[in-house]
This record gives structure tokens, C-alpha cells and sequence, in this order.
């Protein structure tokens, strides 16, 4: 195998996905896909025989150790890189496997090309990740902000516009419920609204007017 040809392994327990990867390997000049693997364990079992280049492991496994399992990698290698693919885009998902030190993170389904652009993306510039979460993200840093709210109620009023509930607000902010309860009474106040359908069609309302900026 000549040295530039990158040495992948795969992670996924649905074997229906095996043969699409074993095909779109067929395709790949640069990279050679080495082995196959229903289990973390089996791969880490495998790892020394193989000392692959990048890992691409799905995130739901049947031993919960999909985004786990990226620190039993790192012992092994902490310079491996390593792709987390996943049927969800959850930022909180997404946001546990950076944490937890992952390289990528692919959203299903993974198509030929959008694979061979991640390859190449964690080959040249050592990290990658799906279009509709890089938008997602965006998103998150361009929302908007109401003049007439404080910076709390305005993150408040973001959750709610997602159809967040009070607890999920809570536990995203780590506060209480009850905490919650008393900003979304101050912006109802401040909306001169009574529910939260009132609430999210004056707001919608507002997006159109000079309030916003």
C-alpha cells in the first residue's frame, strides 16, 4: 500500500450499511478501508493490527459506547481522527462528542460524496462536519436579540421559540423551573400578552418592526 493511502476503519452495528461502505471504498484512491466493525470493543480488539488513520464510528451503539468510545481510541492513539456518524443533529449530541475530543460528526445518511468530502476534510484540514449542523450553528450565533428584553429572556425567549418546554429551558440554562416561570411572567409583562401562543405571535410580529437588532 503506498504510504499516502490513508487506513480507515468502520463502526456501525447495522450491517445493512457494510456493503454501501465496502462499495464506496471500492471507489477511493486514497483511502483504504481496513476492517469493519460492529462494536467499539471489536474494534479496539482489532486496533493494533491495524493502526488506522481515521475511524468512522456511528454514535448509537447497542453498548452505549459509541461517543464513549472515542477516549478508548485516544489511548490508543491520541493523534487518530476520529468521524462520529449519526442519524441526529442534536446540538447536544453533537456538542458531547467534541467535547469528548471527536474530529467529525456526519449526519445520516452518508452518501458516497459526502463521505469522500469528510475524508478529505479531516485529511487536509483535520476536521469536518455536515452542512445542515454547521447551519444549525450558525443559527445559534445569529439569533435574534429583542431591545427590550434582557440577555436571560432573550435566550428564554429563543428555547420557546423551538417549542422548548419550561423543565428543558431549565435544565439548559441550570436553573429551576420556577426560575423560568418568573422571565417568562416578565415577558409576557413586557409583550402585554397572556399565553405563549400570544406571546410567539407578538414576537413574530416584532421581527418586522425596528425593535429588533
Amino acid at each position: 500500500m503506498k504510504s499516502n493511502v490513508l487506513k480507515i476503519i468502520v463502526i456501525d452495528n447495522d450491517l445493512t450499511f457494510h456493503e454501501a461502505y465496502q462499495y464506496y471504498f471500492e471507489t477511493y484512491k486514497d483511502y483504504s478501508l481496513e476492517g469493519i466493525y460492529v462494536s467499539v470493543k471489536d474494534a479496539l480488539l482489532d486496533y493494533d493490527n491495524v493502526l488506522p488513520d481515521i475511524i468512522v464510528s456511528e454514535v448509537s451503539m447497542p453498548d452505549g459506547c459509541g461517543i464513549e468510545g472515542i477516549g478508548h481510541f485516544r489511548k490508543k492513539d491520541s493523534k487518530v481522527k476520529i468521524i462520529m456518524v449519526s442519524a441526529e443533529s442534536d446540538f447536544e449530541i453533537v456538542k458531547k462528542a467534541f467535547k469528548n475530543m471527536a474530529n467529525g460528526y456526519l449526519t445520516k445518511p452518508v452518501g458516497i460524496n459526502s463521505l469522500h468530502r469528510a475524508l478529505n476534510a479531516i485529511k487536509y484540514e483535520g476536521a469536518t462536519i455536515s452542512n445542515d449542523i454547521a447551519k444549525k450553528i450558525i443559527s445559534m450565533f445569529q439569533r435574534k436579540s429583542y431591545a427590550s428584553f434582557s440577555e436571560r429572556e432573550n435566550e428564554i425567549i429563543d428555547y420557546l421559540s423551538q417549542g422548548a418546554t419550561y423543565k428543558t429551558i431549565a435544565n439548559n440554562l441550570f436553573v429551576t423551573p420556577s426560575t423560568i416561570n418568573f422571565h417568562i411572567q416578565n415577558i409576557y409583562l413586557k409583550l402585554n400578552v397572556n399565553s405563549k401562543s400570544e406571546a410567539l405571535n407578538k414576537l413574530r410580529e416584532l421581527e418586522h418592526s425596528a425593535n429588533l437588532i
